[in-house]
């Protein structure tokens, strides 16, 4: 009696075990260059990209994908006239590449920003500026990261 449960105890296991394998199978959280591609047509709508007035700064050797510092930095006045209407992060190596996007006015005084992301892999990060007369410049840096994060399924 006890044999035959500890036999369907190890069988139960070795199911379990085999389904979570397939269920965090990393080739479900694979992210596509074609993805972030596709989230910056979907950004300008298919409007030129001028490179240029975005300055974004990612250490070149991250240890943890997890908490990686970005700054990034727009030229502009800020004024009512010329201002940075909104900013996108799209990282081509996350399972959802645009890891976000902020909005700014001129009352925002100036477009930078620090924050701390998370990177899935190394990888090329762009920030694409979006001016008030509809305009759109970017800037990008790569970086490459030993630990990485966003592995989770989406």
């Amino acid at each position: 009696m006890q044999s035959s449960r500890r036999r369907w105890l190890k069988r139960i296991q070795s199911l379990s075990i085999l389904a979570l394998g397939a269920w965090f199978s990393p080739l479900t959280v694979l992210a596509k260059k074609e993805d972030a591609a596709k989230a910056i047509q979907e950004i300008t709508g298919g409007k030129p990209i001028i490179d240029g007035k975005v300055k974004l700064i990612i250490p070149p050797l991250v240890e943890n994908g997890n908490l990686v510092v970005l700054k990034l930095s727009v030229d502009s006045p800020m004024t009512a006239n010329d201002y940075v209407k909104s900013v996108h992060v799209i990282a081509e190596g996350n399972p959802l590449p645009n890891i976000f996007t902020v909005h700014l006015t001129p009352r925002s005084g100036t477009a930078n920003i620090t924050t701390r992301v998370r990177l899935a892999d190394s990888q090329t990060v762009w920030a694409i500026a979006q001016m008030n007369d509809g305009s759109f410049y970017q800037g990008s840096a790569e970086t490459l990261v030993t630990l990485s994060a966003c592995t989770e399924l989406v």
